[in-house]
């Protein structure tokens, strides 16, 4: 196979430690790219950093098998479910609904989304025993292939193995389950970015352990106990549970960013106060200090303010005689006698009258200005390492979600409110959070609520596997998805996506509009002012707020995993080798569009952005982020013809990798083509890689 041809296997998350390494320290790998250990012990020895024989860490049965399956190859590929996507409600929408397993999701997702989601929240199982978590590893191999894979003996290989296929719950199992998509989900990470993990007392103490090895002890931020059952549960030994926890980490804690909370009203009632034009606190007096205060110094600000105590009015004049012979002259005079200066000329004072506060005090009539909040000067509080709401309670959450239902259809669903504060603490207004434990859907309801809130634009990415509803273990969910909802086989993953469904008309009928009348009715009323400071850029905001709640994103695109096609050879190198096995005859139209849908994503694009289609005569490509797609049979020398001409004539049109399915192309048309693409001179001068893939 030559340099230009790829297969679909390179489709497997990048290891970027080790581009870190080869781009610091190349003379640490060999002719073949593989990484010297010895070597970079001897470069840093040099420089006199010292290696300790002992080390404090978490090993497992089946930790060098968790490596492995963090590298290793994605099995399946990636549809679009075409018929949800193409709704209105969808079409345009950045969120993501992923079925499949969460481990080959995040497989897909790794290029796409590197470095790009600010937030990630899971709640894995917890491994109690009667959550129904069990290890299963659909992947095959021997004694023999696991020995040489990983590098252990066979003894120890045969260990792994028999524990991956006898559905084992051990602290193994459950570590081995969640370290490769701990490891991946990292990646995924920006710099400032964080995680939070929900777990319980089962295995907290090895998620603990488990998540420094990932992130790193320096990047710890808390281990937060949370009640979620003030009642506690009277089954446990020894002490009613009201507590569960989750862990907290960052990606980069030098970096980090987590927001802090909003002062509840009543703490906020004590610092500001409201009037007709929003929040103020009292602030200095309007009379001037400092040296150039004294009226000799500032004589066009030395004017009486006249005060009508009948009316407690205060007003006042071009020509300083008051209104009426009775008001009372007010000067900007100190408690000692000496003249000073108003802060305010008379210009100013007829602008921001509304801004004073007139107080008698012992020392005669004052007045102070009143301060408005600025951004960062409503008071916020750190969240404390210890959470606890009536809100956050387990049995609220049921019954939230199966008032949303009409039954109860999903057990254990996180508290919404629980996750909203998250979200708060997590994320700007723009970011991406991930959930690739997506159970009933609470973090995208969550999620769009928040949005609402504050006119955010929040995207949520959510991975649910399609687990099989048992009817003898929850007989009104499988009944309610195959009776209601005609589902023929119902799984966990429908439930996910009828809650979001649910939850955005619920948001939409109820807080959305809600939002938008409310800002309406306070657009009509500021219309309706005269000389208010700042009215312009007051209404201006709240017609953006409601131009953007309108257009607000309710919606959400589905993807699934779908296995590779039968009979495709994951461990061919050689095309003659994988074409003698594979027949290709066989795919559909909607193989191919799988096939494009994955490798857009291993190339970087995202999945919610939409291929460009392109017409080069009777033949489609696709186009996107200066990627073009010959995916189809067909393409002929007028094909190519007309490719380089668009090239030269379209300004839009600017490849910069032509990628060819090397199953439709004889081997003379893909020569035709990577020889006339390497050699034609283009008027634009873009340098153009040629790729095969198989």
């Amino acid at each position: 196979m030559s340099k230009q041809q790829k297969i679909t296997t390179d489709i497997k998350v990048p290891n970027k430690d080790l581009e870190v390494l080869r781009l610091n320290f190349p003379h640490c790998f060999d002719k073949d790219g593989n990484f010297q250990l010895e070597k970079f012990k001897s470069t840093l020895t040099e420089n006199e950093i010292n290696f300790s024989n002992e080390s404090y860490g978490l090993d497992w049965l089946g930790k060098s098998y968790a490596r492995l399956l963090a590298s290793d190859p994605a099995t399946t590929l990636l549809k679009a479910d075409e018929t949800h996507n193409a709704k209105p409600e969808n079409a345009n929408s950045e969120n993501l609904l992923i079925k499949g397993d969460n481990l080959e999701a995040l497989k897909h997702l790794a290029n796409a989304y590197y470095e790009q989601v600010k937030m990630i929240y899971i709640d894995p199982p917890y491994n109690t025993g009667n959550d129904g978590f069990v290890y299963e590893d659909d992947r095959k191999f021997t004694v023999k292939e696991l020995q040489n894979l990983i590098g252990v003996d066979a003894e120890k290989a045969k260990r792994i193995l028999d524990f991956t296929k006898q559905k084992s719950n051990s602290h193994s199992a459950w570590l081995t389950f969640l370290y490769p998509r701990l490891y991946i989900a990292k990646q995924l990470l920006k710099d400032e970015g964080v995680i939070f993990i929900s777990i319980d007392d089962n295995e907290v103490t090895q998620l603990h352990l488990l998540m420094d090895e990932i992130f790193g002890e320096a990047n710890f931020i808390g281990n937060i106990p949370t009640v979620m059952n003030l009642k506690g549960n009277q089954d446990s030994f020894g002490f009613a549970e009201t507590h569960e926890y989750f862990l907290v980490y960052a990606k980069d804690k030098n970096k980090a960013l987590l927001n802090k909370f909003d002062v509840d009203e009543d703490e906020l009632n004590a610092i500001w106060q409201e009037d007709e034009y929003g929040l103020f606190k009292e602030a200095d007096n309007l009379r001037a200090t400092g040296e150039n205060a004294p009226r000799s110094k500032r004589p066009n600000l030395w004017y009486p303010i006249f005060l009508n105590e009948e009316k407690n009015e205060f007003y006042i004049t071009d020509d300083d005689v008051p209104r009426n012979v009775s008001d009372t002259k007010i000067f900007p005079i100190n408690p000692d006698g000496e003249e000073l200066s108003w802060y305010w000329g008379k210009t100013t004072f007829q602008e921001k009258q509304h801004n004073l506060i007139l107080k008698n005090t012992l020392n005669g009539w004052q007045f102070y200005r009143k301060q408005r909040p600025e951004l960062g000067d409503l008071p916020t509080k750190k969240p404390k390492s210890f959470f606890y709401k009536s809100d956050y309670s387990t049995s609220t959450a049921t019954t939230q979600l199966k008032n949303l239902f009409g039954k109860k259809v999903f057990k254990g669903p996180k508290p919404k409110p629980f996750v909203m504060d998250l979200l708060v603490l997590g994320m700007e207004k723009e970011d991406i959070v991930l959930d690739f434990f997506a159970g009933s859907g609470t973090t995208a309801d969550a999620l769009l609520q928040v949005n609402a809130n504050d006119c955010g634009n929040r995207k949520f990415i959510l991975i649910q596997i399609p687990e099989i509803i048992d009817p003898k273990k929850n007989k009104v969910a499988f009944d309610f998805l195959k009776d209601e909802l005609k589902i023929e086989v119902p799984t966990i993953f429908d439930i996910t996506r009828e809650r979001i469904l649910r939850a955005s008309k619920n948001i939409l009928a109820g807080s959305i509009n809600t939002h938008i009348s409310e800002k309406q009715k306070e657009i009509k009323e500021l219309e309706t002012k005269v000389d208010l400071e700042g009215k312009d850029d007051k209404v201006k905001q709240l017609k953006a707020d409601v131009k953007f709640l309108k257009e607000q994103d309710l919606g959400f695109k589905i993807f699934e995993t779908m296995p590779i096609w039968e009979d495709y050879d994951f461990e061919s190198d050689e095309l003659h080798s994988q074409a003698s096995l594979f027949d290709e005859s066989k795919l559909t139209g909607d193989d191919i569009k799988a096939l494009l849908t994955t490798w857009k994503t291993y190339d970087g694009i995202a999945l919610t952005q939409d291929l460009e289609k392109v017409d080069f005569g009777s033949y489609t490509a696709y186009f996107g982020n200066g990627k073009l797609y010959l995916m189809y049979k067909g393409f002929t020398t007028d094909t190519l013809k007309s490719l380089l001409e668009k090239i030269d004539s379209d300004k839009n049109f600017n490849p910069t990798s032509i990628i060819a399915f090397g199953y439709h192309f004889d081997s003379k048309s893909l020569r035709e083509l990577s020889e006339n693409v390497k050699s034609y001179s283009n008027k634009k001068h873009i340098d153009i890689d040629f790729v095969t893939r198989y």
